[in-house]
């Protein structure tokens, strides 16, 4: 008789574990407590390595978190968390996950405390993916309101509605429906891991837009920052002050720059005026391609905390295939 699958829990803390106190509720459930009645045809081994606001995360902790779930003998790994960071988590882990076994990350938009939360529902969902032998070799994936979203195009498009995460231009890569995992494609091919980060870099993340005059740039240069991700107009546009600006700051560090508009992909060569695409690859900007602005962060912090040459690695990474 073949065995139920075994699921590894991380409990991080979060909208899904809180608990009503003074001022409004704060992360208290702990890993045990959020699967209290969560019955499925699984083995679960759970950890509460945290209690804390997904906006309190670190790359730190994060890695710890990483480090944990790599040394499970598990068949999949879920991790529970807040939603404000959770696109940003679920992009760190499939970059440095390595292997078949998937990573799956939930959490909820209603606690517990409020009439129908969404939480165990967004558990039992996530277990099941994780446990389904078609999400092996998927990377991180991210269950919510029934959707499976990869990592890689997931970002909370909305500030409170349970439906709440979109995948734009992709689309969510499958679903859960009585029960059951279904994907719409095959698993595609995943590229090589990245080294979980032992550093600690200031990677800031900085909008660009109406009359700006690059002076925040240039202070946060001089703050030490290791290297800087610009959310930038349209496919990559910034103006001519801040293109000066960025021109000063890459005689120090690498800058990328993302679109700010949440769908869509920087360009390369089809506008040419000072601060236009063309002009800021001229002078040596990183462009993210179709990586958003979060996550080319968590990606910039990455490639410079292993080492590795920030054109290559978006250049790899933020390809709309990749």
């Amino acid at each position: 008789m073949k065995s139920r699958p075994l699921i590894a829990v991380a409990a991080l803390g979060g909208t899904i574990s809180m608990a009503p106190a003074e001022r409004g509720v704060v992360p208290t459930l702990t890993a045990a407590e959020l699967l209290d009645g969560v019955e499925l045809d699984v083995d679960v081994r759970a950890a509460t390595l945290s209690t804390i606001p997904g906006t309190s995360l670190t790359f730190a902790g994060l890695t710890s978190c990483y480090e944990w779930a790599a040394a499970q003998e598990a068949d999949g790994i879920v991790v529970v968390q807040g939603t404000d960071t959770l696109e940003e988590t679920a992009y760190f882990f499939e970059c440095i996950w390595p292997g078949e076994r998937p990573v799956v990350l939930t959490g909820a938009m209603r606690h517990p405390s409020l009439l129908s939360p969404d939480g165990p529902a967004n558990l039992a969902n996530a277990l099941t993916v994780a446990a389904a032998p078609s999400s092996r070799g998927r990377g991180a994936l991210l269950a919510f309101n029934d959707d499976i979203h990869q990592a890689r195009w997931a970002r909370k498009a909305h500030s409170s509605h349970l439906e709440a995460f979109s995948s734009a231009p992709a689309g969510p890569v499958g679903m859960v429906a009585e029960g059951a995992v279904h994907y719409f494609h095959p698993a595609g091919p995943r590229l090589p891991a990245l080294p979980a980060p032992r550093s600690d870099l200031l990677i800031p993340l900085l909008e660009s837009g109406l009359d700006d005059s690059g002076a925040v740039l240039d202070a946060v240069v001089e703050a030490g920052a290791a290297g800087v991700v610009l959310a930038a107009s349209g496919v990559g546009h910034v103006s001519d002050r801040m293109a000066d600006a960025i021109e000063r700051a890459l005689t120090r560090i690498p800058v990328v720059v993302a679109s700010r508009t949440g769908a869509g992909t920087t360009f390369r060569g089809t506008y040419g005026y000072r601060g236009a695409e063309a002009d800021l690859i001229g002078m040596g900007v990183t462009m993210a391609g179709w990586l958003d602005p979060r996550k080319a962060r968590v990606l910039l912090y990455l490639t410079l905390a292993a080492g590795l040459s920030v054109p290559a690695e978006f250049r790899l990474r933020g390809a709309s295939g990749s």
